[in-house]
């Protein structure tokens, strides 16, 4: 049973806060990490973007709709209210926001999908070893990470640079407004960029390198380390919350790994919502492949993978675009699943926006390459599946192997054929996962964890679906398509994928 009533729910209950890229939601969940149904508040998130590469939220207001959901979520709790005894946060990761000394912040919350910060981190890669950064901090130097953003603001937001005497992620944010505390797990800490793996605190070198003194981060402690009290002003507005154990916020994309099941290597994690990703943890520090980065889960684990621009984005696109008549979801999923892999005749790469792994080739743009005068709209929308696939399929490659993926995401869990494609591409066995919230459950269960409730992170076994088994014939006929994308990608890029 994934979900539970109020009245049945075995305490303690745990609130998990969820920022995401869209929204921002408050679940909670009972001792066996099943969602507590009917206590949920939601609140929509305004992300401004441009021409420039933009990807900004105003921070004040984006905390307030965290505040409102907490709120919400109090009041529906009622009485209940007083089996809480933690609250769990995850936020979309890497954010980075500059705080003035008397906690405001100096400019917008930037997100990962900023890349107002390209042409810094060409720059950066000029003049440092990109191989021997990405050994030590498990990231590469692209816009997305915080050393291109900070030589970004130091040069055209000398502003903010100046009035900031604090830079923080999202979480530590939160936390500095209602706890009056500094503070950031391993986890948040290691898509920044700037953590030293080895050490798991800032890399000396690299914060001199960007001019960024130690005092200017917050200490990096594990995800276990709780934290009891809220300021006065909170402590007032929010009463029952003043005496539970609040935990420092993880990566989303980590919390997704634990809630999904994929808390250990045995199972590797893809996910597509909007865009894609596929991880796997691992216990300690492992070496990170060529193209693809290392992340935290906690001290613990590290979380190895990849991620890409594409993903449900790209069948919205074409869905918009191309001449669909007034066939429904339902109907184009039946078209598709009556083609035999790679019958088309066309290679796609399906860099609508730009390359993240394995390539990073950030200023790539979609091809199609093979049409012609008979090409339908669905040709192209299963040409572009399989495209993405592929691509899914040489970040797999460079990956340990498991026993089989694990898959989540609404814009891959709602097509059968796209979950059957993924398990000949790869193939392994692909298990659809049957967690609703996966990233909220994930966040539920490291509370669980750090309570003592569990011991482990699978001890609540995560629910699973349908298991799609691989066609081995369909796998070679992919193999070769992945090589003819991989050659159209070389002819472009000027570089091969392995």
């Amino acid at each position: 049973m994934q979900s539970i009533a109020i009245e049945h729910a075995i305490q303690p209950l745990v609130l998990t806060l969820d920022v995401g890229t869209s929204a921002v939601r408050l679940l909670c969940f009972d001792a066996q990490a099943r969602q507590v149904t009917g206590i949920e508040a939601r609140r929509p998130i305004d992300v401004y973007s441009d021409a420039h590469g933009a990807a900004e939220i105003d921070a004040l207001a984006l905390r307030q709709q965290c505040e409102a959901v907490i709120d919400e979520v109090i009041a529906q709790l009622g009485h209940h209210v007083n089996a809480v005894a933690a609250m769990g946060v995850d936020t979309m990761a890497t954010t980075m926001v500059g705080i003035a000394s008397d906690g405001t912040p100096v400019g917008p919350l930037r997100t990962y999908a900023d890349t107002q910060s390209a042409g810094e981190a060409q720059r950066l890669r000029h003049q440092y070893d990109e191989a021997d950064y990405h050994a030590t901090t498990g990231c590469l130097l692209r816009p997305n990470y915080w050393p291109a953003r900070v030589r970004w603001v130091q040069s055209q937001r000398p502003h903010e640079w100046q009035a900031a005497s604090m830079w923080m992620t999202l979480g530590e944010y939160l936390e500095w407004s209602w706890l009056g505390i500094r503070r950031v797990t391993p986890s948040t800490a290691a898509w920044t960029g700037l953590l030293d793996r080895t050490t798991l605190d800032w890399h000396a070198e690299w914060l001199a390198t960007v001019a960024m003194s130690h005092a200017a981060l917050a200490p990096v402690i594990d995800v276990d380390v709780p934290h009891t009290g809220l300021l006065p002003v909170w402590a007032s507005r929010w009463p029952a919350l003043a005496y539970v154990q609040w935990f420092a916020a993880i990566g989303d994309g980590a919390a997704a790994n634990v809630g999904s099941g994929c808390s250990n290597p045995r199972h590797l994690a893809l996910t597509v919502g909007t865009t894609g990703a596929m991880r796997i943890a691992i216990p300690g520090t492992p070496t990170p492949p060529p193209g693809l980065w290392c992340y935290r889960i906690d001290r613990h684990t590290a979380l190895v993978g990849g991620a890409t621009s594409e993903g449900g984005n790209i069948y919205q696109w074409m869905r918009d675009t191309l001449q669909f008549g007034t066939d429904t979801d339902s109907d184009i999923e039946a078209q598709l699943a009556a083609y035999a892999p790679d019958s088309h005749g066309l290679t796609i790469l399906p860099l609508w926006a730009g390359e993240r792994s394995p390539g990073w080739a950030g200023d790539a743009r979609a091809t199609m390459h093979g049409m012609h005068l008979g090409t339908t709209p669905v040709d192209l929308l299963r040409a572009a599946f399989e495209a993405m696939t592929l691509r899914f399929g040489q970040i797999a490659a460079s990956l340990p192997t498991s026993d089989g993926v694990i898959a989540s995401g609404g814009a891959l869990l709602r097509s059968p054929t796209w979950l059957q494609m993924c398990a000949d591409v790869l193939g392994r066995p692909v298990t659809a996962s049957a967690v609703v919230e996966a990233t909220a459950r994930g966040v539920a269960l490291l509370a669980l964890r750090s309570l003592g409730v569990i011991r482990t992170l699978d001890a609540i076994v995560a629910p699973l679906g349908q298991t799609f088994q691989p066609n081995m014939t369909s796998h070679r006929v992919y193999q070769q398509a992945s090589q003819r994308q991989k050659t159209l990608y070389a002819q472009f890029y000027g570089k091969t994928i392995e």
